[in-house]
């Protein structure tokens, strides 16, 4: 479960409700939208992707 999700130095860090680290991604250039228990989502300028709590892309739509 997705506790928590930021952009810190180029990456997407997600972490569970102990603090956990559950996955990383590179994420430079790309904006947090959002997260909730089961997903978070980021966008780049033209596309936004959705990945899954184990860092799987479930969904990308353009913008």
């Amino acid at each position: 479960m997705i506790a928590l999700a930021i952009i810190k130095n180029g990456s997407l860090y997600v972490y569970d409700e102990k603090n956990r680290q559950l996955f990383t991604r590179p994420a430079s250039g790309l904006t947090l939208l959002g997260f909730t228990a089961s997903n978070v989502s980021v966008a780049s300028k033209t596309t936004a992707y959705i990945y899954d709590e184990k860092g799987r892309q479930i969904s990308s739509r353009p913008l």
